[in-house]
C-alpha cells in the first residue's frame, strides 16, 4: 500500500513537469500567454515551430512512459495504469506551474505505448495521420481517446486496465470540451 501511494505521488510529480513551459521559457516565452494559451504540443508548434514542438512531444510522452514503468515495476502491471492516470493529472494540474497545465494527450499516448504496445502504437499512428491530413490536433486527440478503450479491450488487457483506460480517456475528452465546441461550430484552429 505504501509503495503504491509513493508511486502515485512520484507519478504526479513527474507529470507536473511541463515540457511546453520549459521549452518556451528557454526562449523567454510564457506559452500560456501566447496562441491558444494551452501549454501543449499544438500551441508550441503554432507559436515556436517544429523543433520546439518535437521536444515537447517527446518529453511529454516520456513522462507517461516513466510513470507507467514506475507503477508497473514497483507495484505491478495493472498499477502502471494508475500511475499513468496520476501523471496525466500532474500534466493537467502541475504543482510546479501554478496548476495550469495541458490536456495530457502526449503523456497518455506515451504511457499507453508502454502498457499496451499494440494499442499505443495504433493510437499514436492514428493521431499523427489525422494531424498530418486534417491539421487538427484536437480532432486527432479526441479520436484517439474514443478508440483507447476498444483497442485496450481487443488487445486482451485485464478488466482493471480497461477501467483505468476508460477513466483516462474520459478525463482527456473532458479537458477538450472547448475544442469540441469549436469543432462543432467550425471555428477550431489548425496546427499549420
Amino acid at each position: 500500500m505504501m509503495y503504491g501511494v509513493l508511486v502515485l505521488i512520484a507519478a504526479y510529480l513527474i507529470g507536473s513537469v511541463s515540457f511546453a513551459i520549459v521549452v518556451a521559457s528557454s526562449q523567454d516565452i510564457d506559452i500560456r500567454s501566447v496562441g491558444s494559451g494551452n501549454p501543449g504540443v499544438s500551441n508550441v508548434l503554432r507559436t515556436l515551430g517544429k523543433k520546439s514542438a518535437a521536444l515537447v512531444l517527446v518529453g511529454d510522452a516520456l513522462k507517461g512512459v516513466l510513470a507507467a514503468a514506475l507503477g508497473t515495476y514497483v507495484v505491478g502491471e495493472p498499477f502502471g495504469w494508475a500511475a499513468l492516470f496520476a501523471a496525466m493529472i500532474g500534466h493537467a494540474f502541475p504543482i510546479w506551474h501554478q496548476f495550469r497545465g495541458g490536456k495530457s494527450v502526449a503523456t497518455v499516448l506515451g504511457g499507453v505505448i508502454f502498457l499496451a504496445p499494440m494499442a499505443g502504437a495504433i493510437l499514436a499512428a492514428l493521431w499523427l495521420a489525422v494531424v498530418l491530413v486534417w491539421k487538427t490536433a484536437s480532432m486527432a486527440s479526441l479520436l484517439a481517446m474514443v478508440l483507447l478503450v476498444p483497442l485496450v479491450l481487443v488487445t486482451g488487457r485485464r478488466s482493471t486496465e480497461v477501467v483505468w483506460a476508460a477513466a483516462i480517456a474520459a478525463f482527456v475528452i473532458i479537458r477538450h470540451a472547448g475544442n469540441i465546441r469549436r469543432l462543432l461550430s467550425g471555428s477550431e484552429g489548425t496546427v499549420a
